[in-house]
């Protein structure tokens, strides 16, 4: 008897069908289509330069195209400005009509607007581009002259990741969020420990998580060196997509038999609340450990926790509640239409109550951009991706990464605080 085939993960699906193949294996290096492209104000203006130096006239296909102005807007200086401009006015040349300007920040404003479906490649110039992975599709972050290449072709080349299975049983414990679920799995992992792989999210826990959780733990899917972070749909993909999923879309699943590099299984019922210490995603420690780190800043927002679950449960700890004399509470909706949300339940009245700065939809200081840069010696809890060193300004400066209603809670007392210290 021949040997049966071994069975494909959901990466594995979704390549094959990329690349005209039935089935691929882990490492194959494969020519394929390529349903959606996005570029940001930084990544864009080198594409576009890349294009031309390629001779290129036309983009292939410019319904296929996403740019989207969010990591120095509103503008911060001429540089920025420029950069802008350069990327609006290719968008009119091009007849780019998904062209997005102080809309908010790409990884939630794609999503939000139905621009990427289960089952589709999504290549990004910016690393966090596998945030869509939490639809279902299979999306990474590539170079700018990577997304050149695809507006000239409509292709890439990619090679098939391995994948890890990562299943999550038992119930979250209070104040136990996606984004204690997605550092603690970095931790365990490592920065370098998935390096071009795929992660694969399954288990009880995550068919329990809603679409913005698992929107969380997918963008951070490349800390810890994944080339994807993925999420097999269910019926809370489906209700998020339901005004854009067109009839008899076809979704791929893993196979029963499908083949993991490795699989790993988490019991978070014993889970508490953690802190990524500097200058590593992967430094977590137990909230618990950390009370008696003083802070001078607290950042809520980011591709990462600035949807509107994240600003309800920052809300919640905020409210009738105080920021810290010294304290500087910064809260950046992700989109506009979070931002209007916010403002109809009232939330934005809480957060201004509390002493907290509103800022526009925009990626500001995650990178050290503007809206909130630290100076030097300065600590700052974010619920943002990265804590590297000097990712938010000066290099003597610290960041530590946490969930919105630790974040808020540390905004609340001046030190890293758990959550039950102010929610008693």
């Amino acid at each position: 008897m021949g040997k049966a085939k071994r069975g494909s993960t959901l990466a594995e699906k979704i390549l094959a069908r990329h690349s005209g193949r039935d089935r691929v294996e882990p490492g194959e290096l494969l020519l394929v289509d390529v349903d959606l492209t996005m570029a940001n104000d930084v990544t864009a203006p080198i594409a576009i330069r890349s294009f031309r130096e390629a001779g290129a006239e036309r983009v292939v296909d410019p319904s296929r195209i996403v740019l989207v102005m969010d990591h120095f807007t509103p503008n911060k200086d001429i540089a920025s400005a420029e950069q802008v401009r350069e990327c609006r006015e290719f968008a009119r040349e091009q007849g780019i009509s998904l062209y997005f300007e102080n809309d908010g920040i790409a990884h939630a404003l794609l999503p939000e607007r139905g621009l990427v479906l289960p089952g589709q490649l999504v290549l990004g110039a910016d690393s966090h581009t596998c945030t869509y992975g939490a639809l279902g599709a299979l999306a990474t972050g590539v170079g700018s002259t990577d997304i050149a290449a695809v507006w000239v072709t409509g292709k890439a080349w990619l090679k098939v990741p391995a994948s890890i299975k990562l299943v999550y049983e038992g119930e979250l414990s209070p104040w136990v969020t996606a984004k204690d679920l997605i550092l603690k799995t970095i931790s365990d992992l490592g920065v370098d420990g998935a390096n071009y792989k795929a992660l694969e999210f399954s288990g009880g826990t995550i068919s329990r998580l809603s679409v913005e959780g698992r929107m969380t733990m997918a963008n951070m899917a490349i800390e810890a060196g994944a080339k994807a972070g993925i999420f097999e749909v269910d019926g809370k993909t489906r209700e998020y997509l339901a005004s854009f999923l067109p009839q008899g879309w076809e979704i791929p699943v893993p196979d029963d038999g499908a083949e993991y590099e490795e699989v790993r299984t988490y019991d978070v019922s014993s889970m508490g609340p953690v802190v990524a210490i500097p200058h590593s995603p992967g430094n977590v420690r137990p909230v618990e450990e950390l009370s008696g780190v003083r802070i001078d800043q607290v950042v809520i927002g980011s591709c990462t926790n600035g949807r509107m679950e994240d600003l309800r449960a920052a809300a919640g700890a905020l409210s009738g509640r105080k920021v810290a004399p010294g304290v500087r509470l910064l809260i950046l909706p992700a989109t506009r239409r979070i931002y209007l949300q916010a403002l109809k339940e009232g939330l934005l009245e809480i957060f201004a109550d509390a002493g907290a700065t509103i800022c526009p939809p925009s990626c500001g200081p995650c990178l050290g951009g503007h809206l909130g840069v630290l100076g030097k010696g300065e600590r700052c809890v974010s619920t943002t991706n990265r804590n590297f060193l000097g990712r938010m300004g000066h290099p003597q400066s610290e960041i530590y990464l946490a969930s919105p209603i630790v974040a808020a809670a540390s905004a609340v007392l001046g030190r890293i605080a758990h959550p039950g210290e102010v929610l008693k």
